[in-house]
């Protein structure tokens, strides 16, 4: 399965190393409490160090994205620089680069750097080089020096619980970001407009009128597929030709605008790791009939055309092309799954485009949307190495992040750029206008370096107004999305495995995602029903490949965490 991440979210986030500069002064550890430095930490608001001391540096590698500004040049960047004097120099890799070289920086003990932002370290590598190794260091144990991620360990014990390795210690600093939008990344869009047309020319078998076609709009699946296939054998944009229109598209296994709802209105609770809890136990949605249904049903839409095949090859930047006109300045989508429709369609159509609610499964009338595993609480973002002298210093500086306000600009982008200057009446820090020209995900990916903070839902409510698009997300997520989550079903939290659970995962999960991912692909590309004994087949696979396994070890984790919660 491909996972992509956009902003957001899981894509565009970096990786970073930091490298103390001089440490040791005169061969003895450096002394917090006594010290030549003028370091302090106890006040958030005060400088880290009395100055500037080139003496004291930090050598920070970050992978960004391509359209961000190196690091260094990033004004809350530098405005960090001038409010605690601490020297960090940011030196950039690639996405891609950082990918191949992170075993290599690891590997190689003279390539250790004092820290990695961004790391994306799973539990078993902060098992391997925390615990095993040493390599990096046990945060926890520095606690005193990071009063704000300090306060947030004491206030939320579900943080403290989520980045606690089975040792007890917390090896990396976390994302936290809770908008209440990850476990909802689909939301249906269709061209009114299109269907308009169909309307006035009488071409639809079942009874809507043109006032029908506004936000919320019901229809069964049936009657969706009638409306898709007309999208697809129809001249439904007025160019002169019936080949160019695209009546259903998404980004297969991405993170958002995937097609896991499309699976789910035929009554299951799926999500692109085809994994859920359900009443309390750990189910994989492949081995129930009704995906089998489900796939065999739209195997026959991919066959005709009505979904194109492009959506299972196409990465999303490839599909938000899609949403804007051709070079005749004609529309393409028919209908699409998204987050907000804005993101994906040309500003001059998306008059023209409305939000369904979840198609209406045909057997049962009812309508069904799963939950995503995403978490809103993302450990392994930073970790800080053993060989940094100014373990104090680097941490104290990286807490800093954690500042609600300071998270905002490293999410979003600055004060002065994405930020106003002023603060509304509640102190909270409000949006300027867009720049004509410019979109959010433009300004936001080359101003904002992303990845460590903490936006909680008191943050929202008491420091910083929601973006505009998230509040339009969220609005549209409790109308049209939120009421028909499948009943019982939720997501995976955060839970803390054992070391060898850890290992019994990293030996089953990928073998076992390989084996689904494989057939899904199969069977939806072959144009035709699963026979019993396709099906069967598949059954023998996952429990070859360990599903049983998967599901015992998340069973117990899952088990434990809900004692540790107090249920």
């Amino acid at each position: 399965m491909r996972k992509l991440f956009i902003p957001v979210v899981l894509g565009l986030l970096g990786v970073g190393l930091a490298s103390c500069g001089n440490t040791k002064k005169n061969g003895i550890d450096f002394d917090p409490e006594n010290n030549t430095i003028g370091y302090q930490w106890k006040d958030v608001n005060a400088p880290i160090l009395n100055s500037n001391d080139a003496n004291v540096s930090f050598k920070i590698i970050s992978s960004k994205n391509a359209l961000a500004l190196d690091y260094n040049e990033m004004k809350i960047i530098q405005d960090l620089k001038t409010s605690t004097n601490v020297n960090v120099n940011w030196e950039n890799l690639s996405e891609s680069a950082y990918a191949t070289q992170k075993s290599l920086i690891m590997s190689t003990a003279s390539r250790h750097p004092d820290a990695l932002y961004h790391a994306g370290f799973t539990n078993k590598e902060l098992i391997q080089y925390g615990t095993s190794r040493n390599v990096i260091i046990p945060i926890d144990q520095y606690l005193e020096y990071m009063p704000n991620f300090k306060a947030i360990l004491e206030k939320r014990p579900d943080i403290k619980a989520a980045l606690e390795s089975p040792d007890g210690h917390i090896y990396s600093l976390p994302r936290v970001e809770e908008m209440g939008l990850k476990e909802y990344p689909n939301i249906l869009f269709i061209n009114k407009e299109w269907i308009g047309k169909l309307i006035d020319e009488n071409k639809l078998s079942f009874t809507l009128s043109k006032a029908d076609l506004k936000d919320g709009l019901k229809l069964k699946r049936s009657q969706y597929k009638e409306i898709l296939t007309h999208f697809k054998s129809l001249d439904m944009n007025g160019d002169g030709s019936s080949t160019d229109e695209i009546p259903l598209s998404f980004v297969h296994g991405n993170w958002q605008g995937n097609e896991s709802d499309l699976i789910a209105s035929f009554g299951i609770p799926e999500n692109t790791d085809h994994k859920t809890i359900l009443n309390g136990k750990v189910t994989f949605t492949c081995q129930d009939t009704k995906w089998r249904t489900a796939i065999s049903e739209l195997a026959g839409w991919v066959k005709d055309g009505l979904i194109e095949t492009a959506a299972f090859e196409d990465s999303q930047d490839t599909f938000l092309a899609k949403g804007k006109v051709n070079a005749k300045g004609f529309e393409k989508l028919g209908s699409f799954y998204w987050w907000e429709m804005e993101t994906v369609i040309s500003e001059s159509e998306q008059k023209n485009y409305i939000t369904l609610e979840p198609l209406v499964d045909d057997e049962t009338g009812k309508q069904y949307v799963g939950k995503s595993n995403l978490l809103e609480v993302e450990k392994g973002e930073c970790v800080v190495f053993s060989k940094c002298d100014y373990k104090e210093v680097l941490l104290t500086y990286l807490d800093r992040f954690f500042d609600p306000y300071i998270s905002a600009q490293i999410n979003y982008g600055p004060i002065g750029i994405v930020y106003s200057e002023t603060k509304d009446e509640q102190g909270r820090l409000v949006n300027l206008e867009l720049p004509a020209g410019t979109t959010m995900d433009e300004l936001r990916l080359k101003n904002a370096p992303l990845g460590m903070i903490y936006l909680s839902h008191e943050q929202w409510e008491k420091n910083v107004v929601m973006e505009p698009r998230a509040v339009l997300r969220l609005e549209r997520l409790e109308k049209y999305v939120k009421p028909y989550a499948y009943e019982g079903t939720t997501g995976f939290p955060n839970i803390s495995y054992t070391l060898e659970e850890i290992n019994s995962l990293a030996r089953y999960e990928t073998n076992l995602g390989d084996v689904i991912s494989a057939q899904f692909m199969e069977w939806m590309l072959a144009g035709k029903a699963i026979s019993d004994s396709e099906w069967n087949d598949f059954q023998a696979k996952l429990t070859k490949a360990g599903i049983e396994q998967v599901k015992k070890i998340n069973q117990d984790g899952y088990n434990r965490y809900l004692e540790s919660m107090g249920k």
